[in-house]
């Protein structure tokens, strides 16, 4: 299944009032859910990569959910800090190629217009570039990691 594939999937769900569409084959599984307090045009979509034992994919949710709910207070914490997020769906790279070094590091000194990292969609390497200077603080994702749209990948301090 192609990026198109799961955009087109997506946008399905999102207008036909299904709340919940799962998919799974030998190689990925893909969950589609709404939420009935949410406006239609709003869609949650959890995708996984493929599993190595059941107990390993249950064991994942509830550490995401325990991720979820100290992101509230990791932002409480650190109010400051500016939330750099994906502008599309696709896969994360930290580094321009394998040999290279990775665009930024925990500690970096960023400027605007500084590429950050690389997001692959439909075979396209779209270079992620900076809104703002400041510190790298946090690395959200992990190097060669599927992200979604809006999702957060770095947080930085502004200068």
């Amino acid at each position: 299944m192609d990026i198109r594939e799961i955009q087109d999937l997506i946008k399905f769900v999102a207008k036909s009032g299904v709340s919940e569409v799962s998919l799974e084959t030998e190689n990925f599984k893909l969950t589609v859910k709404t939420e009935a307090a949410k406006s239609k045009s709003e869609t949650v979509v959890y995708a996984q990569m493929p599993q190595v034992e059941a107990a390993a994919s249950v064991a994942q949710v509830p550490a995401s959910t325990s991720a979820a709910a100290e992101k509230p207070k990791a932002a409480e914490e650190s109010s400051n800090l500016i939330t750099i997020k994906s502008p599309m769906i696709g896969t994360f790279y930290r580094t321009p190629s394998p040999d290279k070094p990775a665009f930024v590091s925990v500690g970096t000194e960023i400027k605007k217009g500084q590429v950050l990292c690389i997001v692959e969609a439909m075979k396209l390497f779209n270079e992620i570039e900076s809104d703002i200077s400041g510190t790298v603080v946090k690395i959200l994702v992990d190097d060669k990691s599927p992200i979604e749209y809006d999702q957060p990948l770095f947080l930085v301090e502004p200068n």
